[in-house]
């Protein structure tokens, strides 16, 4: 198994950053890595959403775990290869909020598939934490 994690600190709360993450369609506005997403039924676990980075294919991926204001994790499986991102948000002492991707990757060239799937996380991050502080 391939695993990695990003963390950024936000001033934001936790539950301004959950309402970015919950407004899934929105994902696209701050992530550069979306050209089109669709979720297919509400941000809960067993709900499955459909991504397709800019100029390639797009994929199916499932919500396998759902806490509001506390995290969510997703699965997509290609083939023999499964990708599964934990996003967490843990509430800081001093106030704000530190947000981790944890990624898990199983399969055939899991670092491969590891290297290009967490390569713009910390763009990502960065975006997100941006977004939730100006609201």
């Amino acid at each position: 198994m391939w695993t990695a994690e990003s963390t950024l600190d936000t001033t934001a709360a936790p539950a301004q950053v959950w309402k970015i993450w919950s407004d899934v369609e929105g994902w696209k506005r701050w992530n550069a890595g979306i050209a089109a997403i669709r979720l297919h039924g509400p941000f809960a676990q067993g709900t499955t959403f459909f991504m397709q980075p800019p100029g390639e294919e797009g994929f199916t991926s499932t919500l396998i775990a759902v806490t509001e204001n506390e995290n969510f994790s997703d699965e997509t499986i290609v083939g023999d290869t499964r990708v599964v991102v934990h996003h967490r948000l843990t509430a800081l002492p001093a106030g704000g909020t530190r947000i981790a991707y944890a990624t898990e990757i199983t399969g055939p060239d899991a670092a491969e598939v590891g290297a290009m799937v967490t390569a713009d996380f910390p763009d990502v991050l960065a975006a997100l934490k941006n977004l939730a502080e100006e609201k």
